[in-house]
């Protein structure tokens, strides 16, 4: 046989539900590197886990490594004596045991191939060490020695076995074997492995389901089945089904109930309280979806995973399950009434307290700001700053509460669910309560207009607070989310449709916070360059190329997004054209001439001397360093002026054009009418490409030559009126 199956098994107590993943993946990748130091290669390789064992079993794994040459360069044959001698000490070899090639000499050795147990007997022990677990200990009398083993939990077997043969080997006084155990409760005594081939099926017949994937697919149809026997749809929670299968080696689903008193507790806590706490699943009415959300009924049901198949059917289990999920959820509503005895407003007096940032003061001053920050948005916004005024006085309030101590991940809800005990108006209560929002990509938006507007402050201080501390994300780390909260203010206004000038609002942060007596620029250049990055990243995915964004962006002065996609959109439509694409060529000839053009002038300026075009040719451009030379130029950059010389026809098409299309290209920019802007920009693609076929730029006659460089600027201009082409690529 030329092949065999190995199976490896570590024993330990339990493994944490949330380090199993990782030590799955880690197991593979050390046990890959060992193989392919030794030269050996297998099949497919499966990884499986339970709280108590890990397991690898590798298909097809060659029973020896192959034999090997190794050769080693030595000095040149004509080297002097020691330094052959030094090769010769280094390899070990005598000199007739050199081989001569080419004049050099090399030391060539054959070794041969290591059976495949051996390689294993000695990789065990080195994974094992290796191992790279979160947390981890010592264990026993040996523990006292710092290069003890350590494992993250006491390691107490080893199974390793090729084929049907035992790979020997141990580690930290434990000796691999046969042996291994089954469920902790249904089975007793040691199980006899044979090897990869019957694991999983001597296992399973211990009460153990070693691929955890299966266990994830017991968790998660079986606690469907239980909520639906009772009538009821289970809340989907895929990464409690993952920790459920990761706390059992034989799940086991089991409905309970809870008093329906606990009800009065807002949903969102008794799910935390049962998740977090519990680990348990909840349940709404068969009516509801199955997810959490303002429409759906809560029932007084939970779904709990036993590890062990009751004979009771898992009555004793579910009751002893419910009576700690009801000492939990009498705390839970303990919060709930203690925190509802004061107003929120009174709540957010202890805000001073809490420090936002060292540099950036307190919670309490940060809402201060919020609420001066709200006069700043008017417009479609207007309407709501009554509510949002009244919200952002309150709007951290939270942070302090009971409830939001003990589950941190509630806070903004709470907020909600306390403003609408105290029948504060629909507006204020949806302001606090979503004020987070969007909190990701796929996140929801807020729908009232006043919590849009909260939303906003929220984000827009602490982006104007951290960028002027000089706290900007750098590389893969942004500790205070900042691209996260621009993504958020990006889809707030594009979204709704908000026009707002980023800009003044980011200024008026920034004022806000030297009242204070925090000293800080205003980092609005920063934050409107960084805000052209995120609207990269973000329009993506809608298939707008970033090229454009930063063609509208490079303008300058445009910071109200709304109006800013608008022309991207349109320029993307545009530059789709024929028209688009040619008239891009055009202006990227044009502004090559005139870039040279500028780059000589600045050149023959700072040597003090003109330059006189020798010839009528085009290219190289050179520009004659004369004041009358520049003044026409700049003459002719304009409409109004009139030629000195009879233009040639394209020429004067060229001017015609522009004459046309400049004011009807500033017209529809200023009506935000893009579509029409392109249009008119269009009008140019023919003029501009007969211009170059037939009018020489560089003419020896300067006046003709500054004429023609002044329709050029022209022509480069008008096309700046809707973006920057030189930005786009193609």
């Amino acid at each position: 046989m030329s092949a065999a199956d190995f199976l490896l098994e570590l024993r330990c107590e339990e493994i944490p539900a949330r380090m199993q993943a990782g030590a799955r993946a880690d197991l593979e990748k050390l046990f890959r590197r060992e193989m392919d130091a030794a030269g050996l290669k297998a099949g497919a390789i499966t990884v499986w886990s339970t709280p108590r064992r890990l397991a690898l079993i590798a298909r097809d794994l060659p029973l020896a490594t192959d034999a090997v040459s190794e050769e080693v360069k030595g000095p040149r044959t004509s080297a002097p004596e020691q330094a052959l001698e030094g090769f010769l000490r280094k390899t070990g070899l005598a000199k007739d045991q050199l081989t001569e090639r080419d004049g050099v000499w090399f030391a060539v050795t054959e070794k041969p191939g290591r059976a495949t147990e051996d390689v294993l007997a000695a990789a065990i022990p080195a994974i094992i060490r290796a191992f790279p677990w979160p947390k981890s200990q010592r264990w026993g009398a040996a523990s006292i020695a710092t290069d003890a083993l350590r494992w993250v939990r006491p390691l107490s077997g080893i199974v390793a076995i090729l084929g049907e043969d035992l790979v020997e080997c141990e580690v930290g006084g434990i000796r691999s074997g046969y042996a291994t155990a089954g469920h902790r409760f249904h089975h007793h005594g040691e199980i006899t492995i044979g090897g990869a081939h019957d694991y999983a099926d001597k296992l399973r017949a211990c009460h153990v389901i070693v691929d955890h994937a299966e266990r994830e697919g017991m968790v998660r149809e079986q606690a469907k089945a239980a909520a639906a026997a009772a009538g009821l749809v289970l809340v989907e929670d895929e990464g409690l089904v993952i920790e459920n299968a990761g706390l059992t080696e034989w799940p086991v689903p089991l409905l309970g109930r809870f008093d329906e008193a606990f009800l009065d507790v807002p949903p969102e806590v008794i799910q935390l309280t049962a998740r977090v706490n519990q680990k348990y699943f909840i349940c709404v009415e068969s009516s509801s979806p199955s997810k959490l959300g303002e429409d759906r009924k809560l029932a007084n049901a939970f779904v709990c995973t036993a590890n062990i198949a009751a004979t009771d059917g898992g009555a004793a289990i579910v009751d002893g399950n419910r009576k700690v999920l009801a000492a939990r959820l009498s705390d839970a509503r303990f919060f709930w009434e203690q925190d509802k005895k004061k107003p929120l407003v009174q709540h957010a007096e202890k805000l001073g307290r809490i420090t936002f940032h060292e540099k950036l003061g307190t919670v309490a001053q940060r809402q201060d700001r919020f609420v001066a920050l709200v006069d700043a948005f008017q417009g479609q916004l207007a309407d709501a700053v009554p509510a949002a005024k009244q919200a952002a006085a309150i709007l951290k309030a939270d942070l302090v509460t009971e409830m939001v101590g003990e589950f941190p991940e509630l806070q903004g809800l709470m907020g909600g669910y306390y403003a609408q005990a105290e029948n504060l108006p629909d507006a204020v209560v949806a302001s606090v309560r979503d004020h987070y929002k969007p909190v990701g990509q796929a996140d929801a938006l807020p729908d009232e207009d006043a919590a849009v507007l909260a939303a906003l402050v929220d984000k827009i201080d602490a982006l104007v607070g951290f960028f002027g501390a000089d706290l900007k994300p750098t590389g893969s780390k942004d500790p205070f989310a900042l691209r996260r909260a621009a993504l958020g203010v990006i889809r707030l206004v594009t979204e709704k449709g908000l026009r707002l000038s980023l800009g003044q609002l980011f200024d008026a942060a920034a004022q806000l916070y030297r009242q204070q007596g925090v000293e800080m620029e205003s980092p609005s250049a920063d934050l409107l360059a960084f805000f052209a990055d995120r609207l990269k990243v973000q329009q993506r995915e809608a298939g707008i190329r970033h090229d454009l964004i930063d063609a509208v962006f490079a303008l300058g002065g445009e910071d109200d997004l709304v109006r800013l996609l608008a022309r991207v959109h349109a320029l993307q439509a545009f530059v789709g054209t024929e028209d688009g694409a040619n008239l891009l060529a055009g202006y990227k000839r044009a502004a090559n001439i005139l870039k040279k053009e500028e780059a000589n002038d600045q050149t023959a300026g700072a040597h003090g001397e003109g330059v006189v075009p020798p010839t009528g040719e085009e290219d190289p451009l050179v520009l004659v360093d004369d004041p009358a030379y520049r003044d026409i130029a700049a003459q002719f950059a304009h409409p109004e002026r009139t030629l000195s010389y009879q233009p040639e026809p394209a020429e004067a098409a060229l001017i015609a054009a522009l004459d046309a299309a400049e004011p009807q290209a500033e017209q529809a920019v200023a009506a935000e009418d893009f579509t029409a802007a392109m249009a008119a920009l269009a009008s140019l693609r023919a003029p501009i490409d007969a211009f170059f076929d037939q009018v020489t730029v560089n003419d020896a006659d300067a006046n003709k030559r500054a004429s023609r460089l002044g329709i050029l600027s022209r022509f480069r201009a008008a096309v700046h009126k809707v973006a920057d082409f030189a930005r786009i690529e193609g």
